[in-house]
């Protein structure tokens, strides 16, 4: 009966680390042609774009650290 209980947490947490797990890489696939410009290419407008995807992956960063605590803690509770 505990086994019918958890399911549907289970079901929601693997949709939902899917779900982010397909964002982060969105998140580097979109990065890639601005690195390319500013490494190679030495294009500053590039490296602004670079250093805001990586503010933007930095935040997005924390919001996946903090649900994960979250989801540790009530497990525990």
């Amino acid at each position: 009966m505990q086994t019918n209980e958890t399911t549907p947490n289970n079901e929601t947490e693997a949709q939902a680390t899917g779900d982010r797990y397909q964002q982060l890489q969105q998140m580097v696939a979109a990065m890639a042609g601005d690195f390319e410009k500013f490494y190679k290419e030495g294009n500053k407008a590039a490296g602004t774009r670079v250093r805001l995807a990586m503010q933007e992956l930095k935040n997005f960063a924390q919001t996946v650290r903090t649900e994960v605590q979250a989801m540790k803690n009530s497990e525990k509770a």
